[in-house]
């Protein structure tokens, strides 16, 4: 590396005028640089030579400087903004701000990594200009590594950041143009006044995907994954990924006819997939991810789906996989998710090569100005945190947008990082088409109100190129054709949403049992395997203690404990075949070290997985420690079991109400996602739950909201009270002929608990039971009711009094609650015993309002509620009064009438 590489001019400059007045403070090898560069070149880095004398030494510097600046802040003159007058001149990039003058102009410098080994002042400025201060402003000196910094100079500086198109493609803008437009006319036309989101002002997004799907063709992908809001979702759908418009103009009319799937959803909610042929004879499916309107929300969704691509297609998945997410501005900047899936970008269980950040921005935000929108200059500028390029663009100039879209493309394709373009544009309506703009933006909507629709101000701008007008007119004429035409059309039939990895399988429960038994000597020969460790690794002590007590208690016929039954029940689903994914806070090892699934030597540090031993017919083992959020990381494992049914995939909660965090991928995906878009999921939620004396933050994965959110079938909700209990469910989740969220409410204190624990034979027969009693008797006097830890606290203080007369029935699927079979449960019992309700939650939370008139009818009469007063918090902040809480719920239920 040289004495100047990666040194700032202005280190240069004040290096120099130490060289002037301290020479002896200075380096020997910075005093040999400058030595030569005041003789007169004598260096062999000098940056002056020969005929440039020494009094211009500073000016030389000084024009280093103004190349950094231009390169570093030149976007703060591009011209980008259609409503705006373009600013012509900054103070920090004024010559005088260099000590440079209007005389220098015509003077030769020598330059340092510029297009020329030497230029006048003129030439240089000319090149920084037109890079730099043009249509496109780009923001890339934060990047922090040169290599990337020198590619991205040496493909925008030669061709001053602008891209050259032959008559063809520029009439292809052109015709992307007018689609986009014409469409939106006819829907105006058609269906006066209903919502669509238009595009209008946007409509350089047409011909931007356009050229992106194109573009990522050529570089050899096969699959783009996209992710979008509302605006323009419609014309997106129609333009590029070409759905029938006969089949658009349906949903408008609302056919009876066309009809929806489930509860359906709106027109631009809906998601879409489509297989492209390109002119070169290359296929790209493109497969556009549904969303509802929290508009970022679906960034990490569309992240976890590309993961899940990739992972399948193996070591070039980052390279045949592509996702592009579209933002708006106000939103980019306004919702946290977006800086949560930008930091995913790189992380080893979440990366996916590279996302195209497509930033519409229409410089309002439903009624918000950006004044009111953002505290940062850009609505960009959160992306900066993870150095990559951010390019703005001045949204009317179409050729600019594309060159940026494929530079962007290229730096993706090289680097296998992120990046981001912004496109300055407007919205030519309010925020939806009965929406009045004029009411709280008047200046900005009488300028828009001025301004030509961009399919006209572009083809000007060709007509003036040379370009016939009549054939320009063709273009216009011929578009309008195929949209009057396919408004005149009925809807066509449309493809099963179930077909590729999804085949076979159908929305809805199938009445079928899964046999999730495994043979005792299976179970013995995985153990075995799981407790052998590679020559030479050093586990810590207590973890080769714990592998050696797990599989000495599957040999012979010990108590398994809820780890060791975890863990055997991925090892049997890996052993069929299925790939088991686990992620969140602190999985690898368990929030409560009870998992261990990724073994560290002692000695040298490195990973050992004994899952992957046991993996058979191309399944894998993988387990993420995720980073400290739940929003993004949930949305992104919901996203990767959309794409991947044959998958086990998980999410674990470092403590339960940590999904709280995440509120809006249930709300949104996981309780509605089959509902509203046909696209299952067999997402896991692991969500530790129950009541130890850890305050209100600890102790409730808040049963009730999932329990609120359940009908239709659309979940399963299970608190299993056993080690059998959780191996049956894990394994009934794969082996069912359907898929299904499942949230699963684990423990924390039970984990080591000496009572729960079951037996190999447990996991060699039956199956997962909704329900399990206590056997009926005479003596039976009161039935008590419950689900999940509570059982253990009955239990015991039962075995400590040597209390008689007490039956105990768990309810172990909360949703769909086996009415049957907790029915012929309860009928067992002796007609007048009592029957109660006991829970460790509050009143008002828990499962007791929702299974409360359940209840009421399977008995006849309604149980007796057992447990917490209504509560506002989950649970007491003190140890000691919860535990007093907690006798008092268990004294209570235990009494006898």
């Amino acid at each position: 590396m040289g004495l100047l590489d990666n040194v700032s001019p202005f280190w240069i400059e004040n290096q120099y005028k130490l060289w002037k007045q301290q020479p002896e403070n200075l380096s020997e090898e910075w005093r040999a640089f400058f030595t030569g560069f005041d003789l007169g070149g004598a260096g062999a880095e000098a940056p002056v030579h020969g005929e440039l004398a020494t009094g211009d030494a500073l000016k030389h510097s000084a024009v280093q400087s103004l190349i950094y600046r231009y390169r570093d802040i030149g976007h703060l003159l591009a011209c980008t903004d259609p409503l705006s007058p373009c600013q012509i001149d900054h103070p920090l990039l004024a010559l005088s701000a260099f000590d440079l003058e209007f005389s220098d102009l015509d003077k030769t410098f020598h330059t340092r990594r510029f297009m020329k080994q030497t230029a006048s002042l003129k030439e240089i400025l000319q090149v920084l200009r037109s890079t730099y201060c043009g249509s496109i402003g780009v923001e890339f000196m934060h990047i922090q590594d040169p290599v990337e910094r020198q590619w991205l100079i040496d493909r925008m500086e030669p061709t001053g950041n602008r891209g050259t198109y032959q008559a063809e493609e520029r009439l292809r803008i052109l015709k992307k143009l007018k689609e986009a437009a014409l469409f939106e006319r006819q829907l105006q036309k058609k269906f006066p006044g209903q919502t669509r989101f238009s595009l209008e002002g946007g409509d350089v997004l047409i011909p931007m995907l356009d050229v992106a799907v194109r573009t990522a063709a050529a570089l050899g992908m096969t699959d783009i994954v996209l992710g979008m809001p509302h605006r323009g979702r419609l014309n997106v759908l129609v333009n590029i990924f070409g759905m029938p418009m006969e089949n658009m103009f349906a949903e408008f009319a609302d056919n009876a006819e066309y009809g929806v799937v489930g509860e359906g959803d709106v027109k631009y909610h809906k998601g879409f997939s489509a297989d492209l042929a390109m002119a070169d004879g290359r296929g790209i499916h493109l497969s556009m991810a549904a969303n509802p309107s929290h508009l970022e929300a679906i960034d990490p969704v569309v992240e976890g789906k590309t993961r899940a691509k990739q992972d399948r297609m193996g070591n070039d998945g980052e390279a045949r996989v592509l996702p592009v997410l579209i933002h708006g501005d106000a939103a980019f900047a306004g919702q946290g998710v977006v800086a949560e899936t930008l930091n995913l970008s790189q992380l080893e269980g979440y990366r996916t090569g590279g996302t195209l950040h497509i930033v519409v921005n229409n410089q309002i935000g439903f009624t918000t100005a950006p004044k009111d929108a953002r505290s940062s200059l850009y609505a960009t500028d959160v992306a900066k945190m993870v150095r990559v390029p951010v390019f703005h663009v001045y949204g009317d100039d179409p050729e600019a947008v594309l060159h940026a879209t494929e530079l962007a493309l290229a730096y993706r394709d090289a680097y296998r990082k992120d990046v981001v373009v912004e496109i300055i544009c407007y919205r030519r309506h309010g925020h939806n088409e009965g929406d009045e703009p004029y009411f709280t933006q008047p200046l900005m909507y009488e300028r828009i109100k001025l301004r030509p629709q961009l399919h006209a101000i572009y083809q000007a701008e060709l007509e003036d190129a040379g370009f016939n007008a009549e054939e320009l007119k063709a273009i216009e004429d011929q578009v309008l054709a195929e949209i009057q035409g396919a408004s005149e059309r009925g809807p066509v039939p449309m493809e099963s949403a179930f077909l590729a990895r999804w085949t076979g399988r159908k929305p809805g429960p199938v009445k079928e049992p899964a046999a999730t038994a495994v043979a005792p000597a299976t179970l013995q020969e995985i153990s075995g395997k799981l407790s052998l460790l590679p020559e030479g690794f050093t586990p810590h002590p207590k973890v080769a203690a714990l592998l050696a007590k797990r599989r000495e208690a599957v040999l012979n016929g010990g108590a398994l404990d809820w780890g060791n039954v975890e863990t055997l029940a991925f090892a049997t689903l890996l052993d069929q075949g299925f790939p088991v994914r686990i992620s969140g806070q602190d999985v690898r090892r368990g929030t409560f070290s009870h998992r261990h699934a990724v073994l560290r030597d002692q000695v040298d540090g490195k990973e050992y997985l004994p899952l992957e031993t046991v993996a058979k017919n191309g399944a894998w083992f993988r387990a993420y420690d995720s980073m400290l959020a739940e929003f993004s990381v949930l949305g992104f494992e919901y996203g990767y079991s959309l794409e991947a049914p044959e998958a086990l995939t998980i999410w674990e909660a470092q403590y339960g109400d940590f999904v709280n965090g995440a509120q809006v991928i249930l709300d949104q995906f996981v309780s509605g996602g089959e509902a509203k878009w046909e696209r299952c999921s067999g997402l896991v939620l692991m969500l530790p739950h129950g009541y130890e004396g850890q305050g209100a933050e600890h102790s409730s994965a808040r049963i009730e909201r999932f329990l609120a959110q359940a009908a239709g079938e659309n979940l399963q909700i299970v608190y299993p009270s056993t080690p059998a209990q959780l191996f049956h469910v894990l394994r009934r989740q794969m082996l069912q002929k359907f898929r299904k969220p499942l949230v699963l409410f684990t423990p924390k204190s039970l984990l080591r608990h000496p009572l729960c624990v079951s037996s190999l034979s447990d996991l060699a027969s039956g199956g997962f039971k909704e329900v399990i009693s206590d056997p009926a008797g005479a003596e039976v006097r009161q039935v008590l009711i419950c689900t999940g830890k509570i059982y253990y606290d009955l239990l015991e203080q039962l075995q400590k009094d040597g209390t008689k007369g007490v039956a105990l029935v768990r309810v172990e699927q909360l949703y769909p609650l086996a009415a049957d079979q907790l029915k012929d449960a309860l009928q067992r019992y002796p007609a007048g015993a009592r029957f109660r309700w006991v829970q460790e939650e509050p009143r008002n939370m828990g499962a007791w309002r929702s299974l409360r008139n359940q209840l009421a009818e399977l008995l006849g009469q309604e149980p007796e509620y057992v447990g917490r007063p209504d509560a506002a918090a989950p649970a007491s902040g003190s140890h000691r009064l919860d535990r007093v809480e907690q006798h008092r719920i268990v004294t209570e239920a235990l009494q006898l009438p």
